[in-house]
C-alpha cells in the first residue's frame, strides 16, 4: 500500500466517504488510490469555489466532514472564498491539498507556494505531512480536529508521501470527540439574568441550537417568561416552518438591526457570537446591542446545546410541558399575478414549498421577504451565506442535495453571485442531483446600490454604475443553464414562474428558472 491508500482507508474507517474534488498532477495518485475504493463518493467540480462550497453544504446537513481535494496553493487558493464561509458557518470538513514532492519543493518550480500560509487564514488548523510513515497519524488527527468542535482542517499530501509505501495503522477509527458539558455557573448565571431584566431579556441562538428540537425549549423559555428569541443574521442552518419554533432573524440593514435591539438589556448567546454590524458606517456604532446591554454566553460552539437551554429551563422553574407559540400555518393570501416582481417570487415559493425541502439563500436583497415569510410554510431546513463571501448558492445547494438525496434542494440565487459559481450547474447535471436553482434576474449588484446609499452618495454617476448593473450584454442564465447539460426557462410573469415552479417541483434532477424582476 501507499500513502494515498492510507489517506484513503483512514477517511473511510471515520465515515468520511465523500470527496469533493478538483485534482491536478500532483494529486493523480491520490486519484488513483480513490479509484480503487467505490465506496468514496467522488464529485467533481469544475473550480475550486464550487468544491469548497459544496462541501459546506453537505457538513450542514450532516454534521459530519467531507473530504476536498485540492490541486497545490493555487488550487486551495481557488476555493478560500468559500472556506472562509465555511468556517463562518462552524462546519467540519478536511481539505487534502496536493503538493510537489519534498525534495522537488527547493527547485521552486512554477506551482511551488507556501500552502500553510494561504491556509491558515481560512483554517482551524493545519498541518503537513512528513511522509508515507506520517500519513495514517496525519489523516487521522486532520478528522480529530475537524470535529472538535467542528472546523476546518487543511491536510498537506506531498507527492512522495502519496506514492511512498506505507504500512496500515493498527487502528484507523478516531476516539470521535463529544460536546462538551456547559457549567452549572453559567447555566444559574444566565437564569439570575433573565429574571433580573423583566422581560428585557433575548436568546440569541445558532448551530444545532436552532434546530428544531433546541428550538422548541427555546419556545418554552421565550413563552414562560417573555423572553425574546433571536436568530443569527446571516443563518448558517435552520429548521423551520409550521409547527416549529420560529426565532426572529436580526436584520441585515444596521438602522433596522439597532431598532430590534434598542430594547434587550440582557443578551444570552446559544452556540452564537455577539451580533455586529456588517460593514461599518459613518456615524453608526459596530455593536448593535446598546452599551448598557449585559452580553453573556450560556454555551459555545462544540458545546451540547440542547443541554444548555434544557439547563436553563430547568433553573428557571419551567416545566417540560410548557406550551410554545408555533409559526402559523401559511393563510390563503391568493397568488401574485402579473409582472414577475422579487416579492412575488419570495411570496409564491414560501407557498409551495415542499415538505422536508432544504432551502439554500444566497439571493441577497431580492428574496428578503422569504424568511419572515418561510415561518409559516411547510417545514424545511434553511441556510444561508455566513461569511459575505459571495458564490455560496449554487455549491452548498449541490452539498445539500448530496447529503438528502431524498429531499427536493431550493437554491434562491441572486444573479451577480451565481456567476462566481456557475460552473456548479454543471456538477448538478452530472450527478443528477434534485435542486430546483430560481435566479433573481435583476441584472445589477442591487445590494451595492444600497450600500452606496448608506455610506452617504446620494447620486450614482456613469463610472460607479458600470461597476454596479449587469447589463450591456445581459445574463442569459436559460442558455448558460442548458451548455452544461441543466434543464431551464425563463419567467417575466407570476403565472410563467407559478407555471415552470410546478413543473420542476413534479419531476427530479435539475431545472433553472430564470426569473426576471
Amino acid at each position: 500500500m501507499n500513502g494515498a491508500d492510507i489517506l484513503c482507508d483512514v477517511l473511510l474507517a471515520n465515515d468520511v466517504n465523500v470527496c469533493f474534488a478538483n485534482p491536478g498532477t500532483s494529486e493523480m495518485h491520490f486519484v488513483a488510490a480513490l479509484d480503487r475504493r467505490p465506496d468514496m463518493r467522488c464529485v467533481l467540480g469544475l473550480f475550486e469555489g464550487v468544491v469548497t462550497g459544496a462541501a459546506d453544504g453537505y457538513a450542514r446537513m450532516t454534521g459530519r466532514p467531507a473530504a476536498t481535494l485540492l490541486h497545490t496553493g493555487p488550487g486551495l487558493a481557488n476555493g478560500l472564498a468559500n472556506l472562509h464561509n465555511a468556517r463562518r458557518a462552524r462546519v467540519p470538513m478536511i481539505n487534502v491539498v496536493g503538493d510537489h514532492a519534498s525534495y522537488h519543493l527547493p527547485l521552486d518550480a512554477p506551482l511551488t507556494t507556501d500552502i500553510e500560509s494561504l491556509a491558515a487564514p481560512m483554517s482551524d488548523w493545519v498541518r503537513r505531512i512528513e511522509g508515507p510513515d506520517d500519513v495514517a497519524a496525519a489523516t487521522k488527527a486532520a478528522i480529530q480536529a475537524s470535529m472538535s468542535p467542528p472546523g476546518i482542517a487543511t491536510l498537506i499530501l506531498p507527492g512522495d508521501a502519496a506514492w511512498g509505501e506505507a504500512k496500515p495503522p493498527a487502528s484507523a477509527v478516531i476516539n470521535r470527540p463529544q460536546p462538551s458539558a456547559t457549567k452549572d455557573e453559567a447555566i444559574r448565571s444566565a437564569a439570575e439574568a433573565i429574571r433580573k431584566a423583566r422581560g428585557r431579556s433575548a436568546l440569541l441562538v445558532r448551530g444545532l441550537a436552532a434546530q428544531a428540537g433546541a428550538l422548541e425549549i427555546a419556545g418554552q423559555i421565550s413563552a414562560a417568561l417573555d423572553v425574546r428569541l433571536f436568530g443569527e443574521p446571516q443563518v448558517a442552518h435552520m429548521q423551520r416552518g409550521a409547527g416549529r419554533v420560529a426565532p426572529t432573524r436580526i436584520p441585515y440593514p444596521i438602522d433596522a438591526a439597532l431598532e430590534m435591539l434598542a430594547d434587550i438589556d440582557v443578551l444570552i448567546l446559544v452556540g452564537a457570537s455577539e451580533p455586529v454590524a456588517f460593514f461599518a458606517y459613518p456615524g453608526k456604532p459596530g455593536r448593535l446591542v446598546h452599551k448598557g446591554c449585559q452580553v453573556m454566553t450560556l454555551a459555545d460552539h462544540g458545546a451540547d446545546l440542547k443541554a444548555a437551554l434544557e439547563g436553563l429551563r430547568d433553573e428557571l422553574g419551567i416545566k417540560s410541558s410548557q406550551a410554545v407559540l408555533l409559526a402559523k400555518t401559511i393563510p390563503d393570501e391568493g397568488r401574485p399575478s402579473g409582472a414577475l416582481s422579487e416579492d412575488a417570487v419570495a411570496v409564491i415559493v414560501a407557498q409551495k414549498l415542499p415538505d422536508n425541502a432544504i432551502v439554500c439563500d444566497e439571493a441577497i436583497t431580492s428574496a428578503r421577504r422569504f424568511f419572515a415569510l418561510s415561518e409559516r410554510s411547510a417545514p424545511h431546513d434553511f441556510m444561508m451565506n455566513t461569511g459575505g463571501a459571495i458564490g455560496i448558492g449554487i455549491p452548498l445547494s449541490i452539498g445539500a442535495a448530496i447529503a438528502c438525496p431524498d429531499r427536493k434542494v431550493l437554491n434562491l440565487q441572486a444573479d451577480g453571485s451565481g456567476m462566481y459559481t456557475v460552473q456548479g450547474l454543471w456538477t448538478q447535471a452530472r450527478e443528477n442531483l434534485d435542486i430546483i436553482t430560481i435566479v433573481f434576474a435583476n441584472r445589477t449588484y442591487a445590494v451595492l446600490h444600497g450600500e452606496m446609499r448608506n455610506v452617504g452618495v446620494q447620486t450614482i454617476g456613469e463610472n460607479a454604475r458600470k461597476m454596479l448593473d449587469l447589463d450591456k450584454p445581459t445574463l442569459d442564465w436559460v442558455s448558460m443553464a442548458k451548455g452544461m447539460g441543466v434543464e431551464a426557462a425563463r419567467a417575466s410573469t407570476c403565472e410563467a414562474f407559478i407555471s415552470l415552479l410546478d413543473h420542476a417541483l413534479s419531476r427530479g434532477g435539475p431545472f433553472l428558472i430564470e426569473a426576471v424582476i
